[in-house]
């Protein structure tokens, strides 16, 4: 009994003794300022790690914004770059549409006056394939001086060519029957050879002219490309005024004249001005 209660006591004060030694190597640590400074050191990283994370994630976001709006900016200056550029080549266009204009204008110019006969020109406003005459429009009429029957001519590049006549005349317009419409005729001769003829057409732009009653004898000294040029004849129109060039020679046996594919000098689709001539008055403009 006696051994029992010693054995406990010696139990209980050996695991007082342990407590207290642990206690005390505890309280002699904190006051030593040893776990402090750990403390604060392992503080001081988390922290500042915790910062520069935090300072990387505000960074990218500020960044991604700022290049945002950046780029939206951008976008706009782009688009109002394009826009001024599309103007700029607008402008550019309209400068160059001038400049031909007036290079036209002056072409123009030079051919009136280059003409010995009087003349009116008159810019085509209108086509009407299905009128009677297949008739091309003119800003020109009687206000102007135009009168019916006058002759029509043009120029293209280098090129003088009829191109029909007036059969309608009003205050301030005027029909013009084409050199390309059946009931159109003109007088002409074959410029080297000089045989004579009747020229008129097939109704249709796209079709060649017709030259009649040549006579089949000149069948040998003409070729295709010789130039045919009005005659002058019955004053409809002037003389040696280009009508086309030969493309083809037809001749048939029972028939004592040849008929000549005409191939017209003025390309009537691309024709946009004109000249009427005043045959009657005469003298220069």
């Amino acid at each position: 009994m006696r051994n029992g209660r010693f054995l406990f006591r010696f139990r209980l004060e050996t695991f007082l003794l342990t407590v207290y030694m642990i206690v005390s190597c505890v309280f002699l640590a904190f006051s030593s300022g040893g776990f402090v400074v750990n403390f604060r050191g392992i503080g001081f990283s988390f922290m500042s790690g915790a910062q520069r994370g935090l300072y990387s994630v505000t960074s990218f976001f500020s960044g991604t914004v700022t290049a945002i709006s950046e780029l939206s900016d951008m976008k706009q200056k782009y688009d109002e770059l394009a826009e001024r550029l599309d103007d700029y080549e607008i402008l550019q266009r309209s400068i160059a549409d001038v400049k031909l204009e007036n290079e036209r204008l002056k072409k123009m110019l030079g051919f009136s006056e280059s003409l010995t006969i009087r003349n009116i020109p008159a810019q085509i406003i209108g086509r009407d394939p299905n009128n009677l005459y297949s008739g091309i429009s003119i800003d020109r009429g009687a206000m102007h001086g135009i009168r019916k029957n006058m002759p029509v001519i043009s120029f293209q590049g280098s090129n003088t060519g009829i191109v029909g006549k007036v059969v309608q005349v009003g205050r301030s317009a005027s029909l013009v029957m084409p050199v390309y419409d059946y009931q159109c005729f003109v007088s002409a001769r074959l410029e080297t050879s000089r045989y004579d003829g009747l020229v008129n057409g097939q109704g249709s732009k796209d079709a060649p002219l017709v030259m009649k009653y040549v006579k089949k004898r000149a069948k040998d000294e003409i070729k295709v490309g010789d130039r045919v040029v009005a005659s002058g004849e019955h004053y409809n129109f002037p003389k040696d005024v280009p009508i086309g060039f030969v493309s083809r020679v037809r001749g048939i046996d029972y028939e004592t004249s040849l008929e000549l594919d005409i191939e017209p000098v003025i390309d009537f689709t691309r024709l946009e001005s004109v000249f009427v001539l005043d045959m009657v008055s005469g003298g220069q403009n």
